[in-house]
């Protein structure tokens, strides 16, 4: 299991990302991870499963369980759009309009779970 991403580190890597266009690799992967961590413990399960490449996935959202193959619930973005929706700062819709999210399965709307309050 990876080890928990303090408040503390979760919000500097934010605040660092947010003040920067070009961030440091390091910053992003925190941040990214941070937010997937928010999310796992706000919404607990194994029936989603959701990929920020290449930092992290998490399965999240209580549900049927999935064990091997691929999951029939997947939601997969990059880095700065997870980072906006998780925050706040743009629409899960908006996002998934402009094909920046890309979600399958009956499960895999995260609107009702963002934003995400650090």
């Amino acid at each position: 299991m990876p080890k928990k991403i303090t408040t503390d580190a979760g919000r500097a890597a934010l605040a660092a990302v947010a003040a920067s266009d070009a961030p440091a690799r390091t910053d992003l992967a925190t941040a990214v991870r941070y937010l997937l961590q928010l999310l796992a413990e706000k919404a607990p399960g194994n029936s989603v499963e959701m990929r920020v490449p290449p930092f992290g996935a998490v399965q999240v959202v209580e549900g049927p369980r999935h064990t091997r193959g691929t999951p029939p619930n997947v939601v997969e973005t990059d880095a700065r759009t997870w980072i906006a929706v998780a925050t706040g700062v743009e629409q899960w819709s908006d996002a998934a309009a402009s094909g920046r999210i890309v979600a399958s399965g009956v499960r895999s709307d995260l609107s009702d779970l963002l934003p995400l309050r650090p």
